[in-house]
Order: C-alpha cells, then structure tokens, then sequence
C-alpha cells in the first residue's frame, strides 16, 4: 500500500497555507473529519498541554490518515521517545516544543529521522502505510520524505538563534509560539508588540534563506494574523476546539437569549 500522503506538506511544498486545528479536548475519532469538514489541512494533537495519553493520540492520528488531513503531534521538551512512538502509530509530523538552540534543533531532527539523515529506530513505522508497508528501506526513504519535524521558537533566545536552526538538516518547520514568546520577552499578550513583529519577521527570513517554512500559532487577532500571514508565516495554528467551541457555542447561546427578550 502507498504511504499516506501529507496534506500540510503538500501545500506548504505548494506555496501554499497549511492550516492547523488543535485536538486539546476532544478524544473522538470524529475529531479529524470535524477538523476536514472545516476546511483545515492538519490535526495538532496536543500531548504538552492536552491531558492525551499515547494511546489517545495515536488513534486520533489513525483516523485521521484516510481523511486527508495530516496528523500531527506536539510532544513535551525532551520526550523524543513519545514522538517517535506517535511517528510509528500513525502521526506525519511532530512538535517539539521550547528549541533554543541549533543543537536542541540537531538532536530532534536526528531522532525523528531514519538513517542515513538520522537515528530514529525501526520497529514499526507501518501505520502510514496502512499496515502493508513496501521493504525496510523505501519505506524509510518515504518516510524521511513525508514527516514534518516543527520546532517552535519561543524565547529571545530561540529568535537569536533562529538562522542557525532553520539551517539544520532534518527541521523542516520554525512555528512561533506567540503566547510563550511575549511572556519570556515579558511583554505577556502583546502579539503586536514591536518586538514581536521583529521576532516574526527574523524567523520568516531565516526560513526563506535556508529552504524552511515559517509557522503562527497563538495568533488569533484578525489583524495580526493577516499582517504574520502577510509577511510569510505559512504554517497556521488555527485555533482549537476549545476555543472554536465557546465561541460558537457562546454566540448562539447570546443570539437565543436575545430572542426572549
């Protein structure tokens, strides 16, 4: 069987916007054709600050293979024995969170690919291909081709450094955490923040000169989404479902209300 294809890849490869929609709350396997019939291109399930358990996470990625929209997991700092378990069952990308420096950005990138780009181990890897994987090495030469490796940038220092990881082999995306970013530069919430603006546009030129696709999350104001988007940020955290349900959830609630009088 072929390898699952990945959607967010595709269009980032494309030019394109690949949009993100963050699983925090939700555990069904609903959750990615929620995401799909919304219009968005990858599934952020979040096991730094969403209570997922291994298990959990990997039946979302699971379910979301056949959808079309690419399943991929943040894992907390330091836990690469959790991202390459997620990679095995299911997952076509990972998170890691908080990478300052360009040897933090070596050492993920070496465990999440298979040899010779990297050192990740071989003992699965057979969910993308729908349990019916071709010979050990094409399916490791596709597979190095198909993941996605994040590294979110969120300090001064990771925006310092921000040529340096963009320039390691094997990081494909530097995704701004907005929210952790303006509270290490203590500016908490300040998403306009000209400082900000200067980390956005540092990181969206390094990964222009070294072949990298820059990332948004925390974004959520019209304004400055439009103006990061503007300026080349392409991998998009659109929000996630615990946001997307209040809000729908609290207009409707406002608007019947009304109606009462």
């Amino acid at each position: 069987m072929a390898i699952f294809k990945n959607t967010a890849l595709a269009k980032l490869r494309a030019g394109q916007l690949a949009l993100g929609f963050g699983a925090g709350a939700l555990r069904t396997v609903a959750t990615p054709l929620l995401a799909k019939a919304a219009g968005f291109d990858w599934l952020f399930v979040d096991m730094e600050h969403g209570a997922f358990s291994i298990n959990e996470a990997t039946q979302l990625c699971i379910a979301a293979l056949p959808t079309g929209v690419t399943p991929i997991v943040r894992v907390c700092f330091d836990a690469l024995d959790e991202a390459t378990r997620a990679l095995d069952n299911g997952a076509l990308g990972i998170v890691v969170p908080h990478v300052d420096t360009p040897e933090q950005a070596q050492k993920v990138a070496q465990a999440l690919r298979f040899p010779p780009r990297g050192h990740r181990s071989w003992g699965g890897g057979i969910a993308v291909y729908g349990f019916a994987p071709p010979g050990v090495a094409q399916a490791q030469e596709e597979i190095n081709n198909e993941i996605l490796v994040i590294a979110m940038i969120e300090t001064a220092e990771a925006v310092a450094n921000a040529d340096a990881i963009a320039a390691t082999p094997g990081i494909d995306v530097l995704l701004i955490g907005t929210s952790d970013l303006t509270a290490d530069m203590g500016i908490s919430g300040q998403i306009g923040h000209e400082r900000v603006q200067a980390a956005y546009r540092a990181v969206i030129a390094a990964c222009q000169q070294h072949g990298k696709f820059a990332g948004m999350g925390g974004i959520y104001d019209e304004t400055w989404a439009r103006t990061y988007i503007g300026w080349g940020a392409k991998f998009v955290l659109g929000g996630a479902d615990q946001m997307f349900i209040l809000q729908a959830a609290t207009a409707r609630a406002k608007f019947l209300t009304g109606l009462a009088g």
